[in-house]
């Protein structure tokens, strides 16, 4: 098996248009339609985790114009390629002022559109998946089909039926890869460390500012050592992972 919880990733789909501020009966049904693929996970979406995660839509519905009016921000830049569009979203590690740190530390996702201009590819960087392994970035997207929907807050919860044989991210490694926190409180058990990434666009619909800052919260177990649950919100999309609730060793 290969991978999500973008969980939440086409969380990240979904929570796309369902986290996000719904704007319309179409994309409401563009989204519930990629949904209902999520039952049959593997007749519509094909995974590859070589070093980047990618996940290719078979049979694309969401339309370019969808990300736009439900993020309220406009791609890093975006780059004509064979058969349609790239569009990439940078994000930039800064501090507490919103300064840039130096040297300079981002991470992106990109987005790949067919002629039609329909989402046919969804990648995410090497650097993500430092926060967030490709094998629990699977498992996380596949526990999305027969999700719960809450329509009042607009999300999915998703089921844990899915697992894996994954070991969880060494604490070690992660500070390693994204560097000092701006913030670290202690939980008891845990210990959570806070970081702020920066989107790098040239358009923000007036009042959706705060969407453009992304903070991300690493949950680690004090005494394991081990990354056990990644949150955030990017570009208005919300990703929860609880790495544990997927582990298959935790099964009694």
């Amino acid at each position: 098996m290969k991978f999500i919880s973008l969980a939440r990733f086409i969380r990240l789909i979904f929570i796309l248009t369902l986290i996000s501020s719904l704007t319309g009966c179409l994309h409401w049904i563009r989204a519930f339609q990629t949904y209902l693929q999520l039952t049959e996970f593997d007749q519509h979406f094909t995974i590859n985790d070589n070093n980047t995660f990618e996940v290719y839509f078979n049979d694309p519905i969401l339309y370019s114009n969808d990300f736009l009016l439900l993020s309220k921000l406009e791609p890093t830049n975006k780059l004509i390629i064979k058969n349609g569009e790239k569009w990439r979203y940078t994000f930039r590690k800064v501090d507490a002022q919103k300064k840039l740190f130096k040297p300079e530390l981002s991470f992106f996702f990109e987005l790949d559109f067919n002629q039609q201009q329909r989402v046919s590819t969804w990648i995410f960087s090497p650097l993500f998946l430092e926060i967030a392994p490709a094998k629990f970035l699977e498992a996380s997207l596949r526990s999305l089909a027969g999700a719960t929907i809450d329509k009042e807050k607009k999300q999915l919860k998703a089921n844990s039926h899915v697992k894996i044989n994954a070991e969880l991210p060494k604490k070690s490694n992660v500070i390693k890869q994204l560097g000092k926190p701006i913030e670290i409180k202690d939980e008891g058990e845990m210990e959570v460390y806070y970081y702020h990434f920066l989107l790098n666009t040239p358009k923000i619909e007036k009042g959706y500012e705060k969407r453009a800052l992304s903070e991300v919260k690493l949950t680690f177990d004090k005494k394991t050592k081990e990354l056990t649950r990644m949150a955030g919100r990017f570009a208005g999309l919300k990703i929860s992972i609880k790495y544990r609730r997927y582990q298959m060793k935790n099964e009694k």
